[in-house]
């Protein structure tokens, strides 16, 4: 049974795919929210990769529990969508199972995001190579949504994530929506990805909504513990 959450003070427990560390993000973003943070370790960016930390997840989100969190997001959207609709529904109630919390997974923080900005016909960027892109397209597929173009940064290795600049991803993420005539949406995954400053100019450029993995997964974890999550200034859907 999830147990009714203390309104006193807002906490929401996040397992990092890597470090236990919050993002800055978060603060920024819900200053009124405590963040607590564990980390799974993951090395890879690749099924093999998730393969190995899976077992650590639900403990993680126990660690958190007990640390005082009243909600859990799994962050890394990879992690989650790997093994299909199907497995990221079953990871979500595993985590709800060992930490008594409502939780939510990166995954389905941004099919919500999607739904909610009426998204259906897809442009979609990512931080992965081929074989987890076509993993991205067959979850969204078994989602209800239409990929008509997925292109990835090629990054397997986590670290490397990080040399990935602003101005860089903006220009790729243009380019992947340029070549996908009559998409309604674009999709930007991967938490490792920092997009909460570039939905704004993504939408500038872009002539539709933009969803993105850690600003749109904070959203839904707020709203778990009854926070409105909007945010001025930073795209559509977090001013809804």
């Amino acid at each position: 049974m999830v147990e009714q959450l203390d309104r006193r003070e807002p906490v929401l427990g996040l397992v990092m795919p890597v470090d236990p560390w919050v993002p800055p993000e978060a603060a920024s973003m819900y200053p009124g929210v405590r963040f607590l943070a564990t980390g799974v370790d993951l090395k890879t960016m690749t099924p093999e990769g998730y393969d190995a930390v899976l077992e650590r997840i639900a403990p993680a989100a126990n660690e958190l529990r007990r640390q005082g969190a009243q909600a859990i997001v799994l962050m890394g959207t990879s992690l989650s969508f790997y093994n299909g609709a199907a497995f990221n529904r079953e990871l979500t109630q595993r985590l709800t199972l060992a930490s008594g919390c409502a939780a939510v997974t990166m995954s389905t923080a941004v099919i919500e995001g999607l739904t909610s900005v009426a998204g259906k016909r897809l442009a979609v960027a990512t931080a992965y190579n081929d074989e987890v892109n076509q993993r991205l397209r067959t979850f969204l597929q078994e989602e209800g949504f239409e990929v008509l173009a997925i292109r990835g940064l090629g990054v397997v290795k986590v670290g490397d994530i990080f040399g990935v600049t602003p101005e860089g991803l903006l220009r790729f993420c243009v380019e992947v929506f340029e070549s996908a005539r009559g998409a309604d949406a674009l999709l930007v995954s991967c938490g490792g990805l920092r997009t909460l400053d570039l939905l704004a100019p993504l939408e500038d450029r872009c002539p539709v909504p933009v969803i993105t993995s850690l600003p749109h997964a904070l959203r839904a974890g707020v709203r778990l513990l009854g926070h409105s999550g909007r945010v001025a200034a930073h795209g559509r859907l977090l001013s809804l």
